[in-house]
């Protein structure tokens, strides 16, 4: 049978998973719940070491490595040194971090990420119902958050700002990912990152890398012990969701455009290209704004992608000058450098001779959403129209280290009579439905003018997903949409 070593977050020991090691102890497997060191001046390799010597002592030979939200950061380390010795690594409701990265990142309290960048002294756990600021706390009793408030010690900061390090022995072990749907996102939007996010997702493709779902917040081994034994069992025995390479999955990279618009001379001016359409008197643009976080390494990049090619390509067809670009948004940290791209770009574009400075449009989709927030708080004279496409509109559970800065639906308080064309997925993913639900209340209640586009059987992604007339007639309709409040 399995040995389990089994790590916590920030301010917990062993005591955290009690309910979970009796279980997989009854079901015959050995159990090690880890208590790390709370000296104030131990780091992240501090905790790797303590697991090193763990399981150097275990004499089991398959041994499952779980990390729960910091905890993933000392299991990664550890196995990365002794691959040999570990049969799989579980991540329970924590992120991806790669080499490089602090535990820090996982801070959802934005104050708390600030005060880490220069302040040494240990952290102090939270009480009561601040401990919802490290997650959510759907499920959790009261006995329970009493126990956190009692047994619950000081987190040594070193342990969040000393960056992980990790070569590539990690990567080739086999790994779980529980996903605590209260909390965070569930398989369906992991399969959409799998397909077309960043490299750490791409990896999660094929036999050796499960996914379970547990409707629950972020400490299930309280509010679900027994379902989370289950899913460490099933996990170590290679079970779970898979997501299989296939050759017909639709790519955003490689599947043709819905529609089939000529192609337009084009432009490239640093991070952004412009096709021109064939008046050569200055006509109003339109800038589509790409969704994220992208691998940087992605080829073609979204400017290049025939999605973008095809928006740009109609744009121009219909007489305005469309306007492609590659911003950094490469994970979750990066919307203000992504932000800063897109200002720029924009800049750009409005002091080229083929553009009417004073008649322009942005459009964003997906995670590019997020970036409306700038245009929405204080909208420019020139700025005629904004469009968002199937987009994200507030950061989703599990989202919440992306700057607060980035909150479309609190800065429409700033958008005057800025009109607004959104076209809806009706099969969009539900965290991100969430927040177009939630914005469409607030333009309400501000007297926005929005214009909603239903797709009522498109997904997310619909124009590569779903190339149906009914998708090609919400592309057009919001075409439509945009040009006229540019004229």
């Amino acid at each position: 049978m399995t040995a389990f070593v089994l790590v916590g977050g920030a301010f917990t020991g062993g005591w955290l998973w009690d309910g979970v090691a009796a279980r997989l102890r009854a079901a015959g497997a050995e159990a090690y719940p880890v208590t790390p060191d709370a000296d104030p001046a131990a780091g992240l390799g501090t905790h790797a070491e303590e697991l090193l010597r763990l399981l150097d002592r275990i004499e089991r030979p398959e041994v499952v490595l779980v990390g729960h939200d910091y905890g993933i950061h000392p299991v990664l380390a550890a196995a990365d040194r002794r691959p040999d010795r570990v049969a799989r690594v579980v991540y329970v409701a924590t992120g991806l971090p790669g080499d490089g990265d602090t535990a820090a990142l996982l801070v959802r309290d934005a104050d708390l990420r600030e005060r880490l960048g220069h302040d040494t002294a240990p952290v102090a756990p939270p009480r009561g119902e601040e401990w919802a600021r490290w997650g959510s706390l759907d499920g959790v009793g009261a006995e329970d958050l009493a126990r956190l408030d009692r047994l619950a010690v000081a987190q040594p900061a070193r342990t969040l700002t000393e960056p992980l390090r990790i070569g590539g022995a990690v990567h080739r072990l086999p790994a779980t990912g529980v996903m605590c749907t209260a909390d965070g996102p569930g398989i369906d939007t992991v399969e959409m990152l799998v397909r077309s996010g960043p490299a750490q997702f791409r990896e999660r493709i094929g036999p050796r890398f499960g996914f379970f779902e547990l409707p629950t917040g972020h400490w299930p081994m309280l509010s679900r012990p027994a379902e989370l034994a289950d899913v460490l069992l099933r996990a170590a025995a290679g079970g779970g969701h898979h997501f299989e390479q296939t050759d017909d999955h639709p790519s955003y990279e490689t599947a043709d455009f819905l529609l089939d618009p000529p192609v337009a001379p084009r432009e490239r001016h640093g991070r952004a290209d412009l096709h021109l359409p064939e008046d050569p008197a200055p006509r109003p643009a339109i800038v589509f704004v790409h969704g994220g976080p992208i691998d940087p390494e992605r080829r073609p990049t979204p400017r290049d992608t025939p999605v973008f090619l095809g928006y740009a390509r109609l744009a121009a067809s219909r007489g305005a000058v469309g306007v492609t670009l590659d911003h950094r948004l490469h994970a979750l940290g990066d919307y203000a450098r992504a932000a800063a791209d897109l200002a720029e770009a924009v800049e750009r574009v409005r002091a080229h001779p083929r553009v009417d400075p004073e008649r322009v449009a942005l459009w964003f989709f997906s995670g590019g959403g997020l970036l409306s927030s700038d245009w929405l708080a204080a909208p420019p004279p020139w700025l005629r129209c904004l469009a968002l496409t199937y987009p994200v509109l507030a950061p989703p559970p599990g989202w919440e280290t992306v700057d607060a800065r980035f909150r479309p639906v609190a800065a429409l308080a700033g958008a005057a009579g800025l009109p607004v064309v959104l076209s809806r997925a009706g099969r969009e993913h539900a965290p991100f439905a969430v927040t177009v639900a939630d914005f469409l209340t607030a333009a309400a209640g501000h007297g926005t003018d929005v214009e909603v586009v239903e797709v009522p059987e498109g997904r997310h992604g619909f124009e590569t997903l779903d190339p149906t007339d009914a998708s090609r007639a919400a592309v057009v309709r919001a075409m439509d949409a945009v040009l006229h409040r540019l004229d």
